[in-house]
């Protein structure tokens, strides 16, 4: 599932932790003459042996640390404060800002046919300030699954939705009407399609094309109109977004057929088929009358530690292995989520419905920012939507959590 930025872990006890995680308390992550690197549980396994070959083909040993999904990036930042980092780190786009701005990561010198042969957004995504500073191998967005034994039909908007789900769950086939995580705290992530259909947006853009925490669009009239807009839907209204609903049980709701629909990402399908579900897979509608639905792009990508040993050797691991189609099809087949290399990718779509499906549904999303002050955002604007999705006063929770983001951001 997606996981959004963690915050730093910071102290002894998080060297200690980064220490533990990169080799059991050696002084240094980088063995004398060899390379190190970072990824987490589903990515380990799956790079070892390409690793192995490189290093052969190098004469060098290369370890492939398996770290946890939920520390990683705060570990690699803390690992690099004390100079025990890897050599190269495999983690999301939006983790880029943070690491930029702590120096733990350098751009990536990747030649021009070989950055033509990404998805653009992939690249985009990848690309902060101007420079490149990862070297992309997947991506996500969110999409509609549906059962299709109870909702033969895509809804073409968020009102169509509710209606088959209204009529499902006073027929008794169903519990709820859509199955989309919310939670007490809210989960702007998954709220971002809806949000952004009503007229909301989280950051303007610069010149450059890249996010401006300049112009925080949390607060504006717009905003404002977005959570009138999400309100109506909400427990006081239609029903459809609810706060009960949350990651530990919007899943199970689906697969058990308590609902037919679910708001989720490709990291579910594998739940869904195991269940049995007849299933299709649709972009997430927008508001009738709204504006089309922006749903966030989130991509996986390899990083070059600014503090590696073995600077050249890692460069050329991320820019000539990752960009290999054995590897980006190997990494695809651990983990099936669209792969950012062309090639790849239009071979996986045609054996692959569910990732030209999926493809398909993030053709209108963007990049989630990948800016620091993102981080100020996700709890206060989360907060609010719960709050607005509650039944309180959409004017005021928006102000709000603009004043906080505000206060955060500095």
């Amino acid at each position: 599932m997606r996981i959004r930025s963690a915050g730093l872990l910071a102290g002894t006890a998080a060297l200690a932790l980064a220490t533990a995680c990169a080799g059991g308390g050696q002084e240094t992550d980088q063995p004398q003459g060899g390379m190190v690197i970072w990824a987490d549980p589903e990515r380990t396994a799956v790079l070892e042996p390409f690793a192995e070959e490189f290093g052969e083909a190098n004469g060098i040993k290369v370890d492939v640390r398996e770290v946890a999904v939920d520390t990683i990036q705060a570990d690699f930042v803390t690992a690099h404060e004390g100079g025990s980092g890897p050599d190269v780190l495999v983690g999301a786009h939006d983790w880029i800002g943070n690491l930029v701005q702590n120096g733990a990561i350098d751009p990536v010198q990747l030649p021009q046919e070989k950055v033509d042969a990404l998805n653009d957004v992939a690249v985009e995504a990848t690309t902060y300030d101007g420079r490149l500073y990862g070297v992309p191998y997947a991506m996500e967005n969110l999409a509609l699954i549906r059962n299709t034994a109870l909702a033969p039909e895509a809804p073409e908007t968020v009102e169509d939705l509710v209606e088959t789900g209204s009529r499902l769950k006073d027929e008794g086939e169903v519990q709820e009407i859509l199955g989309l995580q919310v939670s007490q705290t809210g989960d702007p992530y998954h709220m971002q399609p809806f949000y952004t259909s009503a007229g909301g947006y989280l950051f303007g853009t610069g010149d450059n094309g890249a996010p401006d925490p300049s112009d925080l669009g949390v607060g504006k009239p717009a905003s404002v109109e977005a959570f009138e807009r999400i309100a109506e839907f909400g427990e006081e209204g239609e029903g459809a977004f609810k706060r009960s609903i949350d990651g530990d049980n919007v899943g199970s709701l689906f697969t058990q057929g308590k609902t037919a629909y679910f708001v989720t990402g490709p990291w579910s399908l594998a739940a869904v088929q195991e269940a049995g579900v007849e299933y299709g897979i649709s972009p997430v509608p927008g508001f009738e009358g709204g504006e089309e639905p922006v749903p966030f792009v989130g991509v996986q990508a390899f990083f070059v530690a600014s503090g590696s040993k073995n600077k050249v050797l890692a460069e050329e691991f991320v820019t000539n292995y990752v960009t290999d189609p054995e590897l980006a099809t190997a990494l695809y087949e651990a983990d099936p989520r669209p792969p950012a290399l062309n090639e790849v990718a239009e071979k996986v779509g045609e054996e692959d419905a569910d990732v030209g499906a999926f493809t398909d549904a993030g053709a209108n999303g963007r990049p989630m920012p990948a800016i620091p002050e993102m981080d100020a955002v996700w709890d206060p604007f989360g907060k609010a939507q719960a709050a607005v999705i509650g039944g309180a006063d959409p004017k005021e929770a928006v102000e709000s959590a603009a004043e906080a983001i505000r206060e955060e951001i500095g």
